[in-house]
Order: C-alpha cells, then structure tokens, then sequence
C-alpha cells in the first residue's frame, strides 16, 4: 500500500460542494455546460463557470490541498481538451508547494490529461513570488515577467495552460508569453472558474 493509498483510506474523497462521500465533487454539485468562453486580453480562456458558489468551495479546497477535488475537477476539465495537445499547468510558488504537501493544479491538470489522453508537462517555474495575492487590478494587470519556462520542453507543441480560476487574466498571459518564448504555440487556457460577470471583459456561454 502506497502513502496515497493510506491517505484514501483514511480521508476518503468528500464533494467539496454537499460532503457527500465518494467524489470530491458530486454529480449533484458538478457544474453543467455550457462553459463560459472569455477574452481578456489575447488569451481564449474556457471557465467551467463563475467563482461562486460550489466552484468557489471546490477552488478553495483545491488551494487548501485537497487531492480528491483536484482529481475530480481535473476530470470535469478533461472533455474539453483538444486532441494532440500539451497541458501546461499555471505552477503555485515553492513555498506553497512546500505547505500543502502538493500542487493542486498541477494534479488537476495531470489528471485532466490522463482522462483526455494528452501529455502534460510542468514546463513553468514561478520565480518572483505571488505577486498576484492583494493587489488592485490595475496592479494585477501589470505584473509581468514572473514565470519561465524550460526552453527545450515545450517548443514546437500546441499548448493549453490550465488553471484554477482567472481574475484579470494577467497570469495567464504571463505564463503564455513565457510558453510562446520557446517556440511553442499557446491555443488557449482551461480554468475551474471565471470571476464575477462584472469583470471587464465579455462573456459567452458557449
């Protein structure tokens, strides 16, 4: 029995939703399409809805580790993964790393590939700290130049950065300059969730 096997066994998967067992996210709490299609800048970013309600409780159990709900929303992301693609996950710092024991997008997105059947690499490294976390949009919007990428793993592949939630937008395209700084291509981004309707960017169900 490995150590993942005994943390099961011990703290079995709970919807981050209802804490019904099983899943760390419920059928009955997964969010329904039609997925929200948004352009904050440059970059298309497909949501599997808005950062509220379950998705706000699942995103935040993500962030506080839980590795029942990355891999369950890891699955709910998988149908919407292009064939021949490479999933690039948006990397936490290494001293959130460190605390949580483990990097919940990175295993969502881990496991949204293996569901999809696509590579993913964990190509990006975060080096300038959370520079996100507290800031105004405005300053969001300029914080720039905070990830790198390994020069040899990603060029000429079509890349989908995945996520979990887009605010401004701001990291997303800074993780994808550093991805097309390489040579590979960026087709867009997958997130768990959008920020409220009232953000400065249109819409669309799709």
């Amino acid at each position: 029995m490995t150590w993942r096997d005994l943390l099961d066994l011990l703290f079995p998967a709970q919807c981050a939703g209802c804490n019904a067992p099983g899943s760390g996210l419920c059928a009955a709490c997964a969010p329904d399409s039609p997925t929200i299609d948004l352009r904050p800048r440059l970059l298309r970013v497909r949501a599997l809805g808005l950062y509220q309600e379950t998705l706000r409780d699942a995103v935040l159990a993500l962030k506080d580790g839980r590795c029942d709900v990355a891999q369950a929303l890891g699955a709910r992301l998988a149908p919407f993964v292009a064939r021949g693609v490479t999933l690039v996950p948006v990397p936490t710092t290494r001293a959130r790393r460190r605390s949580r024991g483990v990097d919940g997008v990175a295993l969502m997105a881990r496991t949204a590939g293996r569901v999809a059947g696509v590579e993913v690499l964990e190509a990006l490294e975060q080096f300038a700290g959370d520079a996100q976390r507290g800031r105004s949009r405005s300053e969001r919007l300029r914080a720039c130049g905070r990830f790198r990428c390994r020069p040899a793993a990603l060029s000429g592949r079509r890349v989908v950065l995945i996520d979990d939630v887009c605010t401004t937008g701001a990291t997303l395209e800074d993780c994808a300059a550093a991805v097309r700084a390489t040579g590979a291509r960026v087709e867009g981004a997958l997130v768990v969730a959008a920020a409220k309707p009232d953000a400065p960017w249109k819409t669309t169900s799709a």
